[in-house]
């Protein structure tokens, strides 16, 4: 490991001289051995190949082969809608798999454009892609590093690290620092650089130890290309639904089949009703709803901030019950800011703080003065501990550049994370004042006086104490803690060696960068919804805690981990304890990704939220990873199955109830559209059966499948949400689509429809003896209205339609309209009548066909009545 090793050592392990640098020569070997300083990209898969990945089904196989059939036997418009069908699905499908994964790309665009390198003995400015291992790399303050390095020098360096660590705060670097450890978490490794960090304050010079892929951000870039793209839980039923299917839909061709030659018919009578069954079996049309349905609801979820870009994400939320959230910038608003102040031996909230003595004004002079940021209500520059300090004393009318004019700088010891000290003087007219700013410890050092009550006293073991206690209080409420203190000097007697000597203590503030106001009420919602938010961060382990327990993630200290302590923890002893946690701090890239296929491993269904590039591999890890878009990097977005637009965690929670809502209305249409298909098989199974004609043509089949049942299928997943289905605890995993009771209303609706159909069937046969088309006719008629009657039926399965409103959903109403007039224009239309091989009706069988469509949505109302009622008795 490289931060354990001497600075000699390394530029002697690279042969490189810290003075001159590689010689161009030398450069340009390594170039050709190690290659570019960029990462790596994937190949991605043409549109052809995404096309052809669409076919890859077995309901699929089926449809082809029934096309195949159909052409063959000189059924050329069935073989070519049923083409149709299959194309339209294969291109929405490629349509949302183009939206290729970015993560990589961005990833590469992270990459610092130029770099200071010394090249034979010279600084030169070059494209970073030019960086090769053994390079002598020069920081300075604003520039991104362009490479992974071991600093061999470091003055008052300060590097913004929280894509890695998650820390709000810029590491501090120092050059001369060595571990005896053999491992270090990332924001420890305070003698090392990392690729695509930006330097923020200080200066420093670094051998380059890693270039593309060998570093810390390759690795990233390694676990996003490793990881397998995850398939949701909707996806897997659906897969399975579908074999399902195909496997039945050839066991019934096959019955038929060996019932048909029992039965005596001829060969193309056999090939046509088992293309017929082939095609009632299986849902045409489910594929391309479930799409359609998802993709409505992205559209509705664009509305509350939420961008989907993969459309079965929508369904995955409802069945979330664990979301790991980044806390820097997720939780928490990214912003240092200053909440407590101690002078006068009080400690208080900063909203209480009174500018009423000598003592307060010196203290917030002194947080102005002794500070190198910027601040103003339009622009903010500098380290974001000065940018608080200077943000609370604007917010009590001390502005810096005011001060700045009325009391110039005349002198400075910059910081030095040594002495953890920061010191200027300034001018005050008739006499000089040295402001110093520091940690606690380091300023009672060289303080021996204090200023309390406008008086300065000396500093007694008592008051160190008190001082001592009030810092270990803020301390344990997670603030950063520094102390001020100042002196006064006579003009021209500047003696920098004692500025920091026989100092007077003024007083501390403690700041921390606080949780977003609306997290807490967002935290509390998941609870009730029954989902469990979990804190992944890079701070210390206490500053996690308490955070946590201010937004009630985490009670007790116990249920905090740290990112050492998983080390000590394998797979298996992660996986069994990993419900006990609720807060892991300290913590790398790849104990995020172990985090989450730990959670993942108890059979839960896994969100991961984040915007730093360290969150990509646990965002793609998850079931679905959410970014925000405001904070988030490119890395994050591109790995992400969702953007926050307003990177607000309440915006979850809405996507949750949505995407809960979306799943209910998607099962709707699948019921619905298989209660349907069982209707229309049953139907032709009953009439082969019993070697009676067959009651419906591949095309009337096809038809229904289409646009009958397609319409009113889109319909039901439009469907208002459901009020209350935040109440209710996450869907299990593992839970069938057809759990609940499911079974036995799609089984009694489709012989419902089955039987119906029939009896229109024969009732066509007794009116119109010896003309099978109008019986075909009669029979294409009720299971059409039949089904779009029944749709009404499936907007709930517990619930009136009553009581949910006749006109609630009016995409239905109009889906049954629509389906009606088509149904007459097919009949009443010659060419089309022609086409579809129906004949003519008279009002009266249009009557008689609409009262017997009219019976299963009836039967529902009646049977939901009864249900609802023995609920009530049960109570």
């Amino acid at each position: 490991m490289w931060f354990n090793k001497k600075t000699e050592d390394v530029l002697k392990e690279f042969s490189v001289n810290s003075i001159t640098g590689l010689s161009s020569k030398e450069a340009d070997a390594s170039l050709e051995k190690y290659g570019p300083n960029k990462l790596a990209s994937k190949k991605k898969k043409s549109l052809f190949q995404l096309f052809i990945s669409q076919l890859k089904d077995v309901m699929i196989y089926i449809l082809l082969g029934a096309a195949i059939f159909s052409f063959f036997i000189g059924e050329i418009s069935d073989s070519i809608i049923i083409l149709v069908v299959i194309f339209i699905n294969a291109i929405i499908g490629v349509i949302q798999e183009s939206k290729a994964e970015k993560a990589l790309e961005a990833l590469k665009n992270l990459s610092s454009p130029k770099a200071v390198v010394k090249r034979d003995g010279e600084l030169k400015e070059i494209s970073s892609e030019e960086v090769v291992p053994g390079d002598i790399i020069i920081i300075d303050a604003g520039r991104y590093i362009p490479a992974d390095l071991r600093l061999i020098e470091s003055a008052n360096l300060k590097i913004e690290e929280s894509a890695f660590t998650g820390e709000s705060v810029p590491s501090e670097k120092d050059s001369t620092f060595l571990s005896k450890e053999d491992s270090l978490p990332i924001g420890d490794q305070s003698n090392m650089a990392f690729m695509s960090t930006l330097a923020t304050y200080g200066r420093g010079i670094g051998v380059a130890i890693g270039t593309g892929m060998n570093t810390e951000i390759g690795k990233i870039a390694k676990m996003l290309e490793l990881e397998e793209d995850n398939t949701t839980p909707l996806q897997k039923r659906l897969s399975s639904l579908g074999k399902t299917l195909g496997i039945g839909a050839l066991i019934v061709c096959f019955l038929i089949f060996i019932i048909s030659i029992f039965q005596g018919r001829n060969l193309m009578e056999m090939l046509l009703t088992s293309i017929s069954l082939a095609v009632a079996a299986i849902p045409e049309g489910l594929p391309a709803i479930v799409a359609i349905v998802l993709a409505m609801g992205v559209q509705r979820m664009i509305k509350e901030n939420a961008i989907i870009k993969k459309l079965p994400a929508v369904e995955t939320l409802g069945s979330v019950n664990i979301i790991c959230s980044d806390k820097t910038g997720t939780l928490t608003q990214n912003k240092m800011t200053v909440t407590k102040y101690f002078t006068n031996g009080l400690l208080s909230s900063l909203d209480n703080y009174k500018l009423e003595d000598f003592t307060s004004e010196t203290l917030l002079q002194c947080m102005v003065l002794c500070n190198d940021a910027t601040y103003s209500e339009n622009s903010k520059t500098g380290d974001p501990t000065e940018i608080a300090l200077l943000e609370a004393g604007f917010n009590l009318n001390f502005i810096k550049e005011e001060l700045n004019n009325n009391y110039k700088r005349v002198n400075e010891i910059p910081f030095d994370s040594e002495r953890k000290l920061m010191t200027t003087v300034n001018d005050f007219d008739n006499h000089l004042k040295v402001f110093t700013k520091g940690a606690i410890d380091s300023i009672l050092k060289i303080s021996n006086k204090a200023l309390i009550n406008n008086k300065v006293i000396p500093l007694t073991e008592e008051i160190k104490s008190s001082i001592l206690s009030a810092a270990d209080n803020m301390s344990d409420e997670a603030l950063r803690v520094l102390a001020f203190s100042y002196k006064e000097i006579s003009k021209g007697h500047v003696s920098l060696e004692k500025l920091e000597e026989d100092l007077i203590f003024i007083g501390m503030v403690g700041m921390i960068d606080p949780p977003r106001i609306e997290v807490k009420d967002s935290i509390n919602l998941c609870k009730d919804a029954g989902i469990t938010p979990i804190m992944i961060t890079g701070d210390y382990k206490n500053t996690a805690f308490a955070i946590g327990k201010e937004l009630g993630i985490a009670n007790n200290i116990s249920e905090a981990i740290s990112g050492s302590d998983l080390d000590k923890l394998n797979d298996d002893e992660l996986t069994d304890k990993i419900n006990n946690y609720r807060i892991f701090a300290r913590v790398s890239p790849e104990h995020k990704v172990k985090i989450v296929k730990a959670f993942k491993a108890n059979n839960n269904i896994v969100s991961m939220t984040g915007d730093g590039v360290n969150d990509a591999p646990s965002l793609k890890a998850a079931d679905i990873g959410v970014a925000m878009g405001i904070t988030g990097t490119d890395v994050a977005k591109g790995a992400a199955d969702m953007v926050l637009t307003d990177d607000n965690f309440t915006t979850i929670v809405s996507a949750i109830e949505e995407g809960r809502n979306i799943y209910n209305n998607i099962k709707k249409s699948i019921i619905f559209l298989l209660s349907c298909n069982l209707g229309e098989i049953i139907a032709l199974f009953v009439a082969i059966l019993l070697n009676w004609n067959s009651p419906l043509l591949p095309i009337h089949i096809l038809w229904v499948n289409l646009i009958t049942d397609s319409l009113p299928a889109l319909s039901l997943g439009v469907d208002p949400g459901d009020k209350s289905v935040m109440k209710n605890s996450p869907r299990d995993p593992k839970e069938s689509i057809f759990s609940k009771g499911t079974p036995l209303f799609l089984g009694l609706n489709g012989v419902l429809i089955g039987v119906l159909t029939l009896i229109a069937f024969k009732i066509g046969e007794h009116i119109y003896t010896g003309s099978l088309v109008h019986a075909q006719t009669m029979a294409f008629v009720v299971l059409s209205m039949s089904q779009l009657f029944f749709s009404l039926s499936m907007r709930s399965q517990e619930k009136s339609l009553f009581k949910l409103g006749l006109f609630s959903n009016k995409y239905l109403i109009y889906s049954i309209c629509f389906g009606i007039l088509l149904q007459v224009l097919i009949i009443s239309f010659n060419p089309l009548a022609s086409l579809f091989k129906v004949f003519q009706l008279s009002i009266n069988d249009w009557i008689l066909l609409t009262l017997l469509s009219l019976v299963p949505l009836v039967f529902n109302e009646i049977f939901k009545s009864i249900l609802r009622k023995n609920n009530r008795k049960s109570k």
